[in-house]
């Protein structure tokens, strides 16, 4: 009987085609899914977000919102509702967007330069950071600031667990800090890597999440007991991107090097790898099948055509554009 590796192994060999749709003028900073998987958004240092509809294995762009003075840093969708988005930008301002309409539906100033922005599991609450470690919680419903917390560590990104009552920040000294909610009392602290610990991921299933840092390493924690359970030592460069697969089993994670990897979460044995041209900072999986949203830095930095371009890995080798 073939293992769980071996299975996907043979999945990706058929599956294996990396489609390439244009999405914005400058590089692509952050790439995510609504929560019915029906539509892809990218966020991007041309002040833009495209909205691309998934139709089978191909996306179509819908429309392109502006509205932001500075670059989209990261943009993330409602864990429940599938046309609502917010975005964080370099501008001292979020916003949030239907995805029915071409206009914002609110904008909220802000202390300082935004660069990371989650939303709460039940959808009541954003949280956003900024480039002085100043987190603020917005109330997603009155768009006004309900509470805000100086951090004086460097904060790389921020997340609540799947629950909701406990919140997670990646610090620049290579911790963890787990601070419970809505209270933002530090419960915890622990020491995950030597080096910047640059990003945080928590699987679907609730029983894990990873972290990935400038040591080169991903990561893999339990979550009950906050124990490090496995280790993903294949990529050499700082990790600057992970994510889930929508059943927990896989974790695909990018860098600098020039692919990304996907491994089994149980396992952590390789599963397969996606060639990559230039460096990658945003991979996103899709919530109900084996398809991974990407984005590479800008292709102009190295003279090239084509910048702002998203990807997908996972289509059939055997169809054909």
């Amino acid at each position: 009987m073939a293992s769980y590796t071996e299975e996907m192994q043979k999945y990706f060999q058929n599956n294996n085609r990396v489609k390439e749709n244009q999405a914005h003028s400058a590089k692509v900073h952050s790439v995510d899914w609504s929560c019915d998987g029906r539509k892809l958004a990218s966020g991007s240092f041309d002040k833009t977000v495209s909205l691309f509809s998934l139709d089978r294995d191909r996306l179509s762009k819908e429309h392109t919102f502006r509205g932001h003075g500075d670059s989209v840093d990261q943009l993330c969708w409602h864990p429940t509702h599938p046309e609502l988005l917010v975005t964080a930008s370099g501008d001292k301002t979020v916003r949030l967007w239907d995805a029915r309409t071409s206009k914002t539906v609110a904008t909220v100033n802000t202390k300082g330069e935004n660069i990371n922005i989650c939303w709460s599991p039940n959808g009541n609450t954003i949280a956003v950071g900024n480039k002085e470690d100043l987190v603020t919680f917005i109330d997603a419903k009155t768009h006004r600031s309900k509470a805000e917390e100086q951090f004086k560590y460097e904060v790389n990104e921020i997340s609540w667990n799947n629950e909701g009552d406990l919140f997670f920040l990646t610090s620049g000294q290579g911790c963890i800090h787990i601070l419970s909610y809505p209270d933002l009392q530090h419960q915890y602290v622990l020491n995950a890597h030597p080096a910047n610990c640059i990003c945080i991921e928590f699987d679907p299933t609730g029983k894990y999440f990873a972290t990935g840092s400038a040591d080169a390493l991903v990561t893999l924690w339990d979550l009950e007991d906050l124990v490090c359970v496995r280790t993903f030592s294949r990529l050499e460069w700082p990790i600057r991107t992970m994510s889930f697969s929508h059943d927990g089993k896989i974790l695909a994670s990018a860098s600098e090097d020039l692919v990304i990897d996907i491994g089994n979460v149980e396992t952590g044995e390789k599963i397969t790898e996606v060639p990559c041209e230039y460096p990658t900072f945003t991979i996103a999986w899709h919530p109900k099948r084996h398809l991974l949203a990407f984005a590479c830095d800008d292709k102009e930095k190295y003279n090239d055509r084509d910048a702002g371009t998203v990807k997908l890995f996972g289509l059939p080798s055997d169809r054909s554009d």
